[in-house]
């Protein structure tokens, strides 16, 4: 620690955000672990259940958006910042969670559409019925879930960087 106090703030700041991403990846890794503990499933079952649960694409918008977040509060909190550098990482924070809601209703109203345009193309009749409302249903719970974990996220990230900021600004006032 005494070795980053000598440092100009670049390094510093370069320092904060490799700590992140390292952090990130660790956490990511905890996550994936304790899951998989859970669900007695190994690691590449859990990630394909997340994917046929989520869909694919979903993750890849998802992730990287609850990425962005997590390093916007992480700067916010970085007592290197200043007020109005920590005020523009606290607006990428309410960006980044505005667009985890709307990419989670997103999704949402398209995997009710998916399901509605899978059934309007399918003849319901009783040797159809259970395939039919299978594919229905996974349609349904995948929309679902995009909102389920979507809309949570989002209030957090926008919770704590208000808060995280609010703090901030009585540090820097007293």
């Amino acid at each position: 620690m005494l070795l980053l106090s000598h440092q100009p703030d670049s390094t510093k700041t370069s320092i904060f955000n490799m700590k992140f991403v390292v952090g990130g990846f660790g956490t990511i890794t905890i996550v994936l672990a304790i899951l998989s503990y859970l669900t007695n499933l190994d690691a590449m079952q859990l990630i394909q259940s997340l994917q046929k649960m989520f869909s694919t694409s979903f993750l890849l918008f998802f992730v990287p958006l609850c990425g962005l977040g997590l390093l916007s509060i992480c700067n916010i909190l970085n007592s290197q910042r200043t007020i109005q550098e920590k005020r523009y990482w606290a607006e990428i924070a309410q960006q980044t969670a505005n667009g985890i809601s709307t990419l989670a209703l997103t999704y949402t109203l398209l995997g009710i559409s998916l399901g509605i345009g899978a059934l309007s193309h399918q003849s319901l009749g009783p040797d159809t019925v259970n395939a039919v409302i299978s594919e229905l249903t996974s349609q349904f719970s995948m929309a679902f879930m995009t909102t389920v974990v979507g809309l949570p996220c989002s209030t957090l990230i926008r919770s704590l960087a208000s808060v995280f900021l609010a703090k901030s600004d009585l540090s820097i006032g007293s």
